[in-house]
């Protein structure tokens, strides 16, 4: 079985976060998705990639690696990785409205992410870094097009 997939390795600038989400906006196209299921993918890759130039790497800038691929011909698998500082208590992290970075962030972004892709999971390590695994399967009418 073929196997479609990128990978992308970028620097963890917020000017990064608009090419992060062109890049998975153009992968994603091939599986013909509705223009709610682009946005709803760009939108949570648009918060992954967020997470990691803010909580990430607070003092620095840092590497951010994207993977995509096609599974089964319609679900479409993210991860968006770094190596920063960690989540300390990622049950605590994925409540809404928490937030570690400062009075100007919403502390939405888990949730943003859990609430347009089918799945979510955050694996994390104080020191090691964060990556976020996330699913969406495309709508058969949309795919058969």
């Amino acid at each position: 079985m073929d196997k479609d997939y990128i990978k992308v390795e970028f620097a963890g600038k917020s000017a990064n976060e608009s090419f992060a989400r062109a890049v998975i906006g153009c992968f994603a196209v091939r599986l013909d998705p509705t223009l709610d299921e682009l946005s709803d993918i760009k939108t949570a890759v648009s918060e992954a990639v967020t997470n990691c130039i803010v909580h990430a790497y607070p003092d620095t800038i840092g590497k951010v690696w994207l993977r995509a691929k096609i599974i089964n011909g319609n679900i479409l698998e993210i991860v968006v990785r770094d190596n920063g500082v960690g989540i300390a208590d990622v049950e605590r992290a994925l409540e809404p409205m928490y937030t570690t970075g400062g009075d100007d962030r919403s502390g939405m972004g888990f949730t943003i992410m859990e609430s347009f892709m089918d799945r979510v999971r955050i694996r994390s390590a104080e020191g090691r870094g964060t990556s976020v695994h996330m699913r969406k399967r495309i709508s058969p009418k949309a795919s058969s097009r």
